[in-house]
């Protein structure tokens, strides 16, 4: 048996390309003392992955040239040399983009009351970032306006679910007429503003008629730009991910920054792993909802290792609808 496994080949000048990447072969790996031999099943594709592609100071390292691409996966064991662990059993890791891995850190999932995949988007990392996000930055109250972008997408459309389900009137941002229309009539928003119209100032200020209170913030740029002149005093920004920037040669040149100043807006970023002790929390809060049926996903999926280069370009241009997934078997 070989192992599959896509490395970063080169570092992006801009847009990333399939050319960034490289398809390996290579010996199976044996784990060592403690660890577990898992076969990945799922893997999930991140926005956050386009800066792991640059070699500049971040919140973790960068991924070096030769190197797996990173990722989060769902798989099962097939070996154990750790007593938690036995074969068979289905596990969460941070094993990359290849079908098999040794995994010393591994989260036991339970298969059954939501598809193995859901751990990976809306009770997993998304979902999570989605939680903490809002409720400990956000600080949402009861009739408060909450704004998401990439409303459709694996973390947007959580925020949005969660605030309805906080007494809050939730409006999206996202791209184009049938995305607009998920968000709206699948997952309950009260509104959803298509940024592709050209209109996005008006229309978000007519789906806000009091302002907005709390923004969660995922594509940065022009979008960030325009919610500022929209933000109430003392209202709260989530700086979760700028994937309208994460290509770009140039910065954004922001002109309303002003507005954090005169509206004295608490504008902070946020990293999940910053609640990594209270990830427990999280999961049990989603999966309450998804077992009532309030929490509901989209899930968009490529088929095959070879092609996670193909599904992690098609999100950053936004061509995604839901969570980004390539199943890997």
């Amino acid at each position: 048996m070989e192992n599959k496994r896509v490395v970063l080949a080169s570092r992006p000048k801009g847009w990333v390309t399939e050319e960034n990447f490289r398809l390996e072969t290579a010996p199976l790996p044996k784990p060592a003392e403690g660890e577990v031999l898992v076969k990945n099943l799922w893997l999930s594709l991140d926005p956050y992955m386009r800066g792991r592609m640059d070699d500049v100071k971040s919140y973790v390292k960068g991924v070096d040239i030769g190197e797996v691409m990173v990722g989060q996966t769902v798989g099962e064991v097939i070996e154990s040399r750790n007593e938690k662990f036995k074969r068979g059993d289905k596990v969460l890791t941070q094993l990359g983009w290849q079908l098999y891995g040794s995994a010393k850190e591994a989260s036991k999932v339970q298969e059954g009351p939501a598809p193995l995949s859901y751990y990976l988007g809306c009770l997993g990392m998304p979902g999570m970032t989605a939680y903490f996000g809002l409720k400990e930055i956000g600080q949402p109250k009861a009739d408060e306006t909450v704004v998401v972008s990439a409303a459709s997408g694996a973390v947007g459309s959580v925020v949005g679910q969660l605030a309805k389900s906080w007494g809050c009137r939730a409006v999206g941002i996202a791209g184009g007429a049938e995305k607009c229309g998920y968000v709206t009539g699948e997952l309950g928003f009260d509104a959803c503003v298509d940024y592709k119209a050209g209109n996005l100032h008006r229309d978000l200020k007519e789906a806000c008629p009091k302002g907005v209170d709390v923004y969660f913030d995922n594509v940065g740029g022009e979008t960030l730009d325009t919610l500022l002149r929209l933000m109430n005093v003392h209202s709260r920004i989530i700086v979760c991910g700028l994937i309208s920037e994460y290509n770009a040669t140039q910065p954004y040149g922001y002109r309303n920054m002003r507005s954090v100043l005169v509206n004295r807006i608490k504008m902070q970023g946020m990293i999940v792993f910053d609640w990594r002790s209270r990830y427990g929390e999280a999961l049990k809060a989603l999966a309450g909802m998804h077992a009532q049926g309030k929490l509901k996903t989209r899930e968009s999926i490529v088929e095959g290792l070879e092609n996670a280069p193909r599904g992690l370009i098609a999100l950053l241009k936004g061509g995604n609808f839901g969570k980004q997934l390539v199943k890997l078997v």
